[in-house]
């Protein structure tokens, strides 16, 4: 089985602080909203999603990063210029990112498993 290593993250900062940790590794990022005691996402996309897109992480490049991201508040996510609207480019969550090139999946795309599986499999 392919070995990634999976970091979980809260929030804007964290997410940058991970990314610099693994610089020069193949890195993705899965965006999602802050869930609830019960852990469900106030995204009902985040929560259809992840468990598609965790059933194609075994097709994870070896030796690559995955990180999961919490986005925040619902009201935090809705300001459009909050820093992962501004600085990511990201237009919904459920966001999935190969980080540091332009390819990404969003919202329904993310239920899509061969798209999640070109994402994670493609050089």
């Amino acid at each position: 089985m392919a070995t990634h290593t999976e970091v979980k993250v809260h929030g804007y900062e964290e997410y940058c602080k991970e990314v610099e940790k693994h610089k020069g590794k193949t890195v993705f990022a899965l965006f999602c909203g802050d869930k609830d005691e019960q852990g469900l996402s106030w995204c009902p996309d985040c929560v259809k999603a992840e468990p598609v897109i965790r059933a194609e992480m075994k097709h994870l490049p070896e030796d690559s990063v995955f990180i999961y991201c919490l986005v925040g508040e619902r009201a935090y996510w809705k300001n459009p210029t909050n820093d992962f609207k501004k600085n990511l480019k990201l237009t919904g969550v459920p966001s999935l990112v190969k980080v540091g090139t332009v390819q990404k999946l969003t919202e329904d795309d993310c239920l899509k498993p061969d798209l999640i599986q070109m994402l994670f499999s493609d050089d």
